[in-house]
């Protein structure tokens, strides 16, 4: 197997965490704004930020990173503010909070448990390269 496949499935799988994540921050955001009058809750769309972190949308150009942690597209905006949406809110509040915690709680459980699938992805990743690489002696 080429080192660049190597390299880069863990590129993607490491990205794809770096975004679960990210959601995450921004649904528990909505969640503690929930009784804060006039906030709008957001969202982050995984795909979209995922195809632009890995220069998958049209016209994307290479990956620049400004700082560790930061996937930069061109524009300078970040993969994940150019997929942070505004939710659309399921009924209307007379504070003009969109905070729909039925939905965030089903977002945070779902994501969670995407959040744990590519960890686990990337664990047994690890775990196949170091077996590979032990001698046959080694077990």
């Amino acid at each position: 197997m080429n080192v660049n496949r190597l390299t880069s499935t863990l590129d993607f799988q490491a990205q794809a965490l770096t975004l679960r994540a990210e959601r995450q921050r921004v649904i528990a955001s909505n969640i503690a704004n929930a009784d804060t009058p006039g906030y709008q809750a957001r969202d982050l769309d995984f795909s979209t930020a995922l195809k632009a972190a890995t220069n998958q949308l049209p016209g994307a150009a290479q990956m620049a990173t400004t700082k560790a942690g930061h996937m930069a597209l061109p524009g300078g905006a970040t993969a994940t503010e150019a997929a942070l949406r505004y939710a659309t809110p399921s009924q209307t509040n007379l504070d003009s909070n969109s905070v729909d915690m039925d939905r965030e709680r089903a977002s945070f459980a779902e994501n969670s448990v995407k959040y744990e699938a590519t960890l686990r992805f990337i664990n047994g990743h690890v775990r196949e390269m170091l077996d590979a690489m032990k001698s046959p002696s080694q077990g």
